[in-house]
């Protein structure tokens, strides 16, 4: 199997590019794995899969930290996103939220599609995420978006991944590590550090086993 790992910035899988002793780049080519470092968000996520994303490749597997709007999801909990929505695809209508659906232009939410039975994976419990170009940080937006979609995650560039997998037909997978709480902006509460360690440690045990 062929995987094509998907990491918005280089420090997200810092721990992983170190343990396999590969040079820091943009793109990383192994036997078994390449690893493509996008950069924040989703156009440069979309625009980077278009030059690298191929059949070549029989998974896809996108890693990332992520913010949770659950707080009883300890920080450092590794999850496995099957969903993610592009939650601000759509438009305003007298202070109501059209999606896109609604519109009938197309959709806002992928699924991550794949077949694998991996203990690691089965490990990972299985949550909904949103992805977004301003992450929410005050009480009025989040308390907006939770009521309408109700996600547990938030990231920048997950359904960016798995629309660009849906429409290739390659599986994919998105897991992230949680670092903070959506939650009115508050830097000292996060725990990036443990978040990427636990990332990365799941990740390369992974991609060993597999």
């Amino acid at each position: 199997m062929k995987i094509l790992l998907v990491a918005a910035t280089s420090a997200e899988i810092s721990i992983l590019t170190e343990h396999f002793r590969l040079a820091e780049a943009e793109f990383m080519q192994t036997e078994k794995f390449d690893i493509l470092v996008t950069g924040v968000g989703m156009t440069a996520t979309a625009f980077a899969l278009g030059k690298h994303l191929t059949e070549h490749y029989n998974l896809v597997l996108n890693l990332g930290i992520a913010g949770s709007f659950d707080p009883g999801i300890p920080l450092g909990t590794v999850l496995n996103v099957t969903t993610d929505e592009l939650s601000e695809l759509g438009a305003e209508n007298k202070g109501a939220f059209l999606s896109i659906e609604e519109l009938g232009f197309g959709k806002s939410s992928h699924q991550a599609h794949n077949n694998l039975l991996h203990s690691d994976l089965s490990e990972l419990r299985k949550v909904k995420g949103i992805t977004v170009n301003t992450v929410h940080g005050t009480l009025q937006s989040i308390n907006e978006i939770k009521k309408r979609l109700n996600p547990v995650t938030e990231s920048m560039e997950g359904a960016a991944v798995l629309y660009c997998c849906e429409k290739e037909g390659i599986p994919c997978l998105q897991i992230r590590s949680i670092s903070n709480y959506v939650e009115p902006r508050n830097k000292d509460s996060w725990k990036i550090g443990l978040a990427i360690k636990n990332l990365n440690e799941w990740a390369i045990r992974f991609l060993t086993n597999t």
